[in-house]
């Protein structure tokens, strides 16, 4: 994916936008989401997928309502869809993609907002001729932001909000599970690892963990403990959401560390580390392979 600006610059300034301009997206931008959307036909660990930008539609309100995020958007214009064969990782995949798209858009000057559940039965399943064999475990809304310096006022607002996330060591540990990595350890990749602590996820649960093990980086999954059982969680009938979390970490280590000149491949290695307390192991970046 090409961007106009650094990644390490539009990850800190893209925000969950829920109100929108009537004004339509422009024919240029809507080319360049609408191509980039229908390239991204693989994830990072080898899964198909197909996506597509949908214009908005009344018959959308329906959808959303049903997940009972339709009262939180108002306004959009567009919204990108993405289906994702069933496989052990095809959620990470999918999140992986779908960040790429919603950076593009925050590149192109649009907002969006990730809107995660289960739309089978939906119009956008409808719209994305769904196979049986296929998720479609969330859609972005994408438009025009109506008041620039009041989104960026509140930009501003939600960026010192960062200073409540996690702290680094929560997240990232040295060689062992007991051992926190610091900025200072990390070296060139202390902004990569920023760019995963500054992501979205659902309901902030912020579930990545990552162990560095010399070039190789292993990313971990520390389930909220009754998140997926959870009343709305079984209401609405979500995905696994914490999983598309992990891709989205994925995605902002990867275009990070490219753009800091480190450059690897990703793989799965059931064997290639261990985590204290139950954590799920998911993937392993490697550098220089």
């Amino acid at each position: 994916m090409q961007y106009r600006q650094p990644a390490i610059q539009l990850i800190p300034r893209r925000f969950s936008c829920r109100t929108y301009s009537a004004e339509p997206i422009g024919d240029a931008e809507r080319r360049r989401l609408k191509d980039a959307a229908e390239a991204a036909t693989a994830g990072p660990l080898g899964g198909p997928l197909r996506f597509r930008l949908i214009a908005a539609a009344p018959e959308d309100g329906r959808a959303l309502r049903g997940l009972g995020t339709y009262g939180f958007i108002h306004g959009a214009t567009g919204f990108l869809a993405g289906a994702a064969p069933r496989s052990p990782k095809h959620l990470e995949d999918f999140g992986y993609r779908m960040e790429e798209l919603v950076l593009l858009a925050t590149d192109l000057g649009l907002g969006s907002c990730w809107l995660g559940g289960t739309y089978t039965q939906s119009s956008f399943a409808a719209m994305m001729s769904l196979e049986k064999t296929e998720d479609l475990p969330a859609v972005v809304s994408v438009g025009r932001i109506p008041d620039e310096p009041s989104a960026r006022r509140g930009l501003l607002r939600s960026m010192a909000g960062a200073h409540n996330r996690l702290p680094w060591s929560r997240l990232f540990f040295n060689g062992t599970p007991d051992r926190p990595l610091t900025p200072e350890a990390a070296g060139r990749f202390a902004d990569a690892l920023e760019m995963v602590r500054l992501g979205p996820s659902a309901s902030n649960k912020q579930p990545w963990r990552i162990l560095r093990a010399g070039n190789d980086w292993h990313f971990f999954l520390e389930r909220t403990p009754g998140y997926r059982e959870g009343f709305f969680q079984q209401i609405l009938r979500l995905v696994d959401l914490q999983r598309i979390d992990l891709g989205i970490a994925m995605c902002h280590f990867e275009l990070a560390a490219a753009e800091l000149g480190r450059r690897g491949t990703w793989s799965s290695r059931s064997s290639a580390a261990q985590m204290d307390g139950g954590m799920e192991y998911i993937v392993s970046w490697s550098e220089g392979n």
